[in-house]
């Protein structure tokens, strides 16, 4: 990316977003299959619930360069999967922003206390404001991913399945970015 002089900014950021998918159906109207006929209903996905709203199937968690909004890596669970029970950051990173679900993970920078404090002094708010921005770009990904490219569900039922397809839409859209990228410098 240095060679095509397209910045890279130090840090990566690490999220997650949800891939719905249907639950299948028990019975699916096809009597006298056999034992080993394939099923219609979902062998992986799982039930998760987030701001009073039920999604049911996968989640894709990225790994993304700060600034450039490229995906340098993803991993696919099921959707009642912890965000923070998966870091695809590597030991060389120094700087990796995440959201508040990875709060009770271990980090090498420690915050100043809790959440639940009261009133934040005027110093808190700024640092609180200068990491929304950054972090604010790993988002950008999951909308051009979703709006443009139409690829928020999906009709796959298991994980390994699920992940090759999120890994060609993460290159679709790495090579989306890129020329974007490439035409703005």
């Amino acid at each position: 990316m240095e060679s095509h002089n397209i910045q890279v900014q130090e840090g990566v950021i690490q999220d997650a977003c949800f891939i719905t998918a249907d639950p299948g159906k028990t019975q699916s109207g096809m009597t006298g299959r056999g034992s080993e006929a394939k099923t219609s209903r979902n062998r992986d996905g799982t039930w998760t619930k987030k701001n009073n709203k039920s999604y049911f199937g996968y989640k894709l968690h990225t790994k993304i360069n700060r600034g450039s909004k490229i995906i340098r890596e993803i991993a696919v669970t099921t959707a009642s999967m912890h965000d923070s029970t998966v870091d695809l950051s590597t030991s060389d990173e120094t700087v990796v922003y995440r959201d508040k679900a990875f709060t009770g993970t271990g980090c090498k920078v420690k915050g100043n206390g809790s959440m639940i404090r009261g009133k934040l002094s005027i110093w808190e708010e700024l640092r609180n404001k200068r990491i929304q921005r950054k972090r604010a770009q790993g988002e950008h990904p999951y909308a051009t991913i979703q709006r443009s490219f139409k690829s928020g569900t999906t009709k796959l039922t298991t994980i390994p399945r699920v992940f090759v397809q999120q890994l060609f839409v993460c290159a679709g859209y790495n090579l989306h970015r890129l020329h974007y990228l490439k035409r703005s410098t």
